[in-house]
C-alpha cells in the first residue's frame, strides 16, 4: 500500500432524506396498482417506510416450468396481500432443507413521503448462488436515509437455478444457457422497470447491486448481452469475476445428480446413470422433472465458494459470451467494486481445518493460532485482489465508464472492535450494517463497537457517498472526501479506504497494486509455519476458491478448476 495523508471525517450529521417528509395517506400508499393487480404492502419503521413483500414477478417454475426460462406472472384479480415474508427458494440453510419452487419474487422498500422518481437500487443476494433470499438485507432505513427505493429479489439457486444438462437445452438459446438463476434476475429486471413508477421510482435510474454471490452475478450481467440497457449504475460488493466453462459444467453436474438415479433404480451404477444423464432423452427430462425440489437441493452443498464443486453462471455464448470477461462488449455503467481487507476470515473459521477448535486457540499462540493467522492472511490478500484489482485490471481496456473501488477495513483492529477482530477483523459483509443500520448475525460479534461514535460517523459517510452513486453515477459530493475512479490499474491503482477510530470516520484515497505473483511470493516466503503445515493449508484451506485459480496453478493443486479463463 502507498503512503497516504489520511483525512479524518468528523460529519455529526448528515441530512441524507429530503426535507419533504409528509406522511402518504395509508390506503392511497400501501395499495398500488401493477401490472399484475393491485398490491397491499405496510407502514414500518416508525411510519417513515413503505414495504411490500413476496410480490410475484414471474410463474412458479413448478413441473414443466421448471429449467425452463421464467414466464411473466399472470395477472390476479384481488387485492394481493404483500405483507409477509416471502417463500425463499429451495435450498439447504444451516443443514435444514427450507423454501418452496414457487418463489420468484421481491421486496419493495420506499420512504413514505410524497417524493417520486426516486432512484432504485436493484438488489441481489448472496450464498453462493446456492442459498440465501430477500432478506438478507432490510433496507427500512437505507431508503430514508438515500432517498431512494430499494427492489430485493428472489431468484432460483442451486442446481433448479444452474443446470445445463443436454436433456434440459431447448430451442430457445437463453434457456439452453442453464442460467435459470440469471434468467429470473433478468425477468424479476423487467418487471421492475414496468412496474416500479407505481412506487415512486424511476424505471430510468436504477442501479444493480449485489452481495458475494449477487455481486458475482452483477459482474457477470455487466458482460451480458441479455441485460444490455437496462441498468444505469452498478455496485459488486465482494463479488469478483466467476464464470463457468459450458462444456466443462455438464459432466460434474450429471455426477452430481447420478446418486439419485441410482437410488430410485432408474440405473444400477454411477457411471451408467452419468452417461445417462448426460444424454439427450427426453427420459431425463422427464425423470428430472419427478425428483423433489429438497433431494436437488442437498446436491454440491460442499461447494465452499468453489466452482468445481457447483459450477454455475456458464459461458453459453448467449446469455453470457463465451469469451467470458475478455469479450469486447461490456454494458457500459458507472460501477463500484467494494471489497473488505479480511474477506477470507469467516471462510477460514467455517473451514473444516478450523471448524471443530474452540475459538481461543484460533486467536493465542498456539500452532493452530498461526495456521488460522496464515489461512485469514493470505486467502484475505487473495480475496480482496479477486474482488476489486483484478477485475478492474481486466475491465480497463474495454471500458469507458468510471470505475470506482473501494476497501472497507473497519473491523480489523482490536482497540476499536475488540477481541472479534482478531477472529473476524473486515470480513466478508463487513459493511451491511453500515448501510442498512440493522445489526445482522455475523455483526452481532461487533455489537458494541457498532454503536461508537466512529462507527456511526462512518455509516452516515457511506452511506452518503451510495447515495451519490444511486442518484447521479458518482459517489462525490462537497464535503466528502474525493472519491477519484480508476485510471490506470498497471501504475496508479487507487481506491477510497474506509475505516473508523472510536471517535472518528477515517476516509482516504490510497494507492496499491499488489498482484497474485508478490501475494505467492510472499506466502512461498513465510516462515511463521512448518513447511508441511504450510502445504496443508495450500492444498486442503485455500484450494480451489474464486480466488485462488493462480495459487492452485503456482503450487499445483489437484483440484480442477473450471472457471473461464
Amino acid at each position: 500500500m502507498g503512503k497516504s495523508v489520511v483525512v479524518l471525517v468528523s460529519f455529526f450529521f448528515i441530512n441524507l432524506a429530503y426535507a419533504d417528509t409528509r406522511i402518504l395517506d395509508y390506503r392511497q400508499g400501501v395499495i398500488q396498482q401493477t401490472h399484475s393487480g393491485k398490491v397491499k404492502g405496510y407502514v414500518a419503521n416508525q411510519n417513515a417506510t413503505l414495504v411490500w413483500k413476496a410480490i410475484p414477478y414471474a410463474q412458479a417454475p413448478l413441473n414443466e416450468l421448471r429449467w425452463r426460462a421464467p414466464k411473466p406472472v399472470q395477472p390476479w384479480a384481488n387485492t394481493f396481500n404483500a405483507n409477509q415474508p416471502s417463500s425463499i427458494c429451495p435450498q439447504i440453510k444451516a443443514g435444514q432443507f427450507l423454501g418452496r419452487e414457487d418463489c420468484l419474487t421481491l421486496d419493495i422498500y420506499r420512504p413514505n413521503t410524497h417524493k417520486t422518481q426516486l432512484p432504485v437500487m436493484f438488489y441481489i443476494h448472496g450464498g453462493n448462488n446456492q442459498m440465501g433470499d430477500s432478506g438478507e438485507i432490510n433496507p427500512e432505513q437505507l431508503v430514508v436515509n438515500a432517498n431512494a427505493v430499494v427492489v430485493s429479489i428472489n431468484y432460483r439457486v442451486g442446481v433448479l437455478g444452474f443446470n445445463n444438462l443436454p436433456a434440459l437445452r431447448s430451442e430457445n438459446a437463453q434457456e439452453a444457457s442453464g442460467n435459470f438463476g440469471l434468467l429470473d434476475i433478468h425477468q424479476a429486471l423487467q418487471w421492475v422497470r414496468h412496474n416500479i413508477r407505481q412506487f415512486g421510482g424511476n424505471p430510468d435510474n436504477i442501479t444493480l447491486a449485489g452481495f458475494s454471490a449477487g455481486g458475482r452475478d452483477v459482474m457477470a450481467i455487466l458482460v451480458s448481452p441479455l441485460f444490455q440497457g437496462q441498468f444505469q449504475q452498478a455496485i459488486s460488493f465482494s463479488g469478483g469475476m466467476t464464470m463457468a466453462d459450458y462444456d466443462a459444467s455438464t459432466p460434474i453436474i450429471a455426477r452430481a445428480i447420478a446418486p439419485l438415479v441410482v437410488e430410485d433404480g432408474v440405473k444400477k451404477d454411477e457411471p451408467s446413470a452419468t452417461a445417462w444423464l448426460l444424454s439427450k432423452s427426453s427420459d431425463v427430462r422427464n425423470y428430472l422433472n419427478t425428483v423433489s425440489a429438497e433431494r436437488l437441493s442437498q446436491l454440491m452443498t460442499n461447494a465452499g465458494i468453489r466452482m468445481s464443486v457447483f459450477p454455475h453462471l456458464f459461458n453459453d455464448g448467449h446469455v453470457l459470451p463465451k469469451k467470458g470477461f475478455h469479450s469486447d462488449h461490456y454494458n457500459q455503467v458507472p460501477v463500484i467494486l467494494f471489497t473488505g481487507s479480511q474477506e477470507f476470515s469467516l471462510f477460514a473459521y467455517w473451514d473444516k481445518h478450523f471448524i471443530n477448535r474452540p475459538k481461543e486457540t484460533l486467536t493465542n499462540n498456539s500452532s493452530t493460532a498461526k495456521e488460522f493467522a496464515f489461512a485469514k492472511h493470505y486467502g484475505s490478500e487473495l480475496y480482496a485482489l479477486f474482488n476489486a484489482q483484478a477485475p478492474a485490471q481486466v475491465m480497463l481496456p474495454a471500458y469507458q465508464t468510471p470505475i470506482y473501488i473501494v476497501e472497507f477495513s473497519w473491523g480489523s483492529d482490536p482497540a476499536v472492535a475488540g477481541n472479534a477482530a482478531l477472529l473476524f477483523g473486515a470480513y466478508h459483509g463487513v459493511w451491511l450494517p453500515f448501510l442498512t443500520g440493522e445489526i445482522k448475525e455475523t455483526a452481532t460479534h461487533f455489537k458494541a463497537a457498532l454503536q461508537t461514535q466512529g462507527a456511526q460517523l462512518l455509516a452516515q459517510v457511506f452511506t452518503h457517498y451510495v447515495k451519490q452513486f444511486l442518484w447521479t453515477g458518482n459517489p462525490n459530493a462537497e464535503g466528502l472526501v474525493k472519491w477519484e475512479p480508476l485510471q490506470d490499474a498497471d501504475n496508479h491503482f487507487q481506491y477510497l479506504s474506509f475505516t473508523a477510530d472510536q471517535s472518528r470516520a477515517l476516509i482516504s484515497m490510497q494507492q496499491a497494486g499488489r498482484s497474485y505473483q508478490q501475494i505467492i511470493a510472499d506466502i512461498e516466503a513465510d516462515k511463521t509455519l512448518p513447511a508441511q503445515h504450510k502445504q496443508i493449508l495450500i492444498q486442503q484451506v485455500l484450494n480451489g476458491r474464486w480466488f485462488s485459480g493462480p495459487l492452485d496453478q503456482h503450487f499445483k493443486n489437484s483440484e480442477v478448476w473450471i472457471n473461464v479463463p
